[in-house]
């Protein structure tokens, strides 16, 4: 039975080919091993269906309807990520499809106050309202989807799940890992210190061995590719090449809550390990390929200016780009404190065709720094965001695109907030006490700070009666925020 005349929301019957193709010499490779660089020239991968284009033969309608039909499915291969199946990795058997509850994640208009100050139409994509409270749900769920479809097919009895984190990576991979159990084992590596108490919990809540090394993500990498260099691990970081497909359903996310009209939209997204860019760029071509939308949304990344490998590389003229790695300083956006991102060569490879397509101007990035940062989170949440460091990154690249006169009022900006505010929440203690250290060049601004206030002090209330008390205390809080009686 063809695609179009399934019923939208029974399993897909369709089925693609899938190989491994390396960006570095072009050499492919079959799906049927853990696969993360090429042996031939050490190069990343992308993973793509070479029968694709079989797609074509079912129109753009037909599959926005098929899409939409699928988003109110009951059936858990088809509630999540999955409901995009064709577009990800369609050779998975539907028990093999784990489902948490990733994706579907709201996109939610910025208040009218809000607006108003920025002179922008923007809105929050809250990806950390997903299971584990962050983005990378969405790349797990496909690559434990994968991981679990090996390990049937090659009867394997244990596998070690393994990744390096600065937080988000690990909880994912913990979270997922400790789900599917049997045959999989989970261990996380973190840059010691670098990760904070509620990130920090949640591995170990998973039952994950967590295992620090001093230094920075970087250092935690380079651990991890020795090990699945030498060793039988699934390498959960975005090296591999399963998890950025799962990140793709986020465009298409995007695209259908817009009834997959993307004129006038520009999205921001902080560039990190700059998988989750790669992968929205991805995303966002396959659906233009397929006529599902006709326009390509403009794409901006974001990097702070003490995490901007990608920035310096595009801030360059086109003829004297040279990528550099650079040594990071202490960010506030910690998921995107890296200084060498691995997925560089997809961002370039993603970014030509992307500008192709949409013109120039339609892929950009931009830089801001940590005092930014800092006030745009905390300027977001005050007008009912939960927005991490990292959400507050793309606040503060929209206002920085609008400086520069990148953005118009006209256009819809979409915000990627990564992670949930409470996972960061060390930081706004930070902003609000002023304790930040010197480091990070961040100096609180007063009309942005909050503290708790005392409004009667102990011994006042071990002084008074009970009434006496409730009357002062009540008094003072009159006093305090200008209440007229009734």
């Amino acid at each position: 039975m063809s695609t179009s005349t399934c019923p939208a929301t029974a399993f897909p019957t369709y089925r693609g080919h899938m190989e491994y193709v390396c960006l570095g010499c072009g050499a492919r490779f079959n799906i049927d091993e853990l696969h993360y660089t090429c042996p031939t020239c050490n190069g990343v991968f992308l993973l793509t269906d070479t029968t694709f284009d079989q797609l074509k033969k079912t129109s753009a309608a037909e599959w926005r309807a098929i899409f939409d039909a699928r988003a109110a499915s009951k059936n858990p291969a088809l509630r999540g990520i999955f409901r995009f199946y064709e577009l990800m990795a369609p050779v998975l058997e539907e028990d093999d499809i784990l489902y948490l509850g990733e994706g579907n994640t709201p996109i939610v208009d910025s208040p009218p106050a809000l607006r108003a100050d920025l002179g922008l139409k923007t809105a929050y994509k809250n990806d950390g309202q997903n299971p584990s409270a962050s983005f990378k749900d969405r790349g797990m769920a496909c690559a434990f989807s994968f991981l679990k479809s090996l390990i049937r097919s090659k009867g394997w009895t244990e596998v070690l799940a393994i990744c390096a984190s600065t937080g988000d990576t690990s909880a994912a991979a913990s979270l997922y890992a400790s789900y599917v159990g049997g045959a999989v084992k989970s261990a996380v590596i973190l840059p010691a210190g670098k990760v904070t108490p509620q990130q920090l919990a949640q591995p170990l809540g998973s039952g994950a061995v967590v295992l620090e090394v001093p230094g920075v993500f970087d250092d935690c990498m380079k651990v991890v590719e020795h090990l699945a260099d030498n060793y039988r691990v699934a390498l959960l970081n975005s090296k591999n090449a399963w998890r950025i497909l799962g990140q793709e359903s986020y465009a298409f996310e995007v695209a259908q809550w817009y009834d997959w009209d993307m004129k006038g939209k520009c999205v921001f997204v902080p560039i990190g390990n700059a998988g989750n860019i790669t992968a929205i760029m991805g995303g966002f071509l396959k659906l233009h390929a397929l006529g599902v939308i006709e326009t390509l949304p403009r794409v901006f990344g974001v990097q702070s200016h003490h995490a901007d490998p990608v920035y310096r590389y595009y801030a360059a003229d086109a003829g004297a780009r040279e990528f550099k790695a650079v040594t990071v300083t202490p960010s506030v956006a910690q998921a995107a404190m890296i200084g060498n991102p691995v997925s560089f060569p997809r961002v370039k490879h993603f970014a030509e065709k992307y500008e192709a397509i949409g013109g120039a101007g339609s892929f950009q990035v931009i830089q801001v720094t940590e005092q930014q940062i800092m006030d745009s989170m905390i300027e977001a949440n005050r007008h009912g965001h939960i927005a991490c460091t990292q959400g507050g990154e793309c606040l503060a690249g929209a206002k920085r695109a609008k400086e520069l006169g990148l953005v118009t009022p006209e256009e819809t900006l979409v915000l990627d907030a990564t992670a949930h505010h409470l996972k960061f929440i060390g930081f706004q203690e930070m902003y609000f006490e002023n304790t930040f250290p010197a480091e990070f060049g961040v100096t609180p601004k007063p009309e942005l700070a909050n503290r708790p206030e005392l409004v009667i002090k102990p011994e006042d209330k071990a002084r008074l009666a009970e009434k006496d008390y409730v009357v002062q205390a009540a008094q003072n809080v009159v006093a305090r925020l200008g209440l007229a009686k009734k």
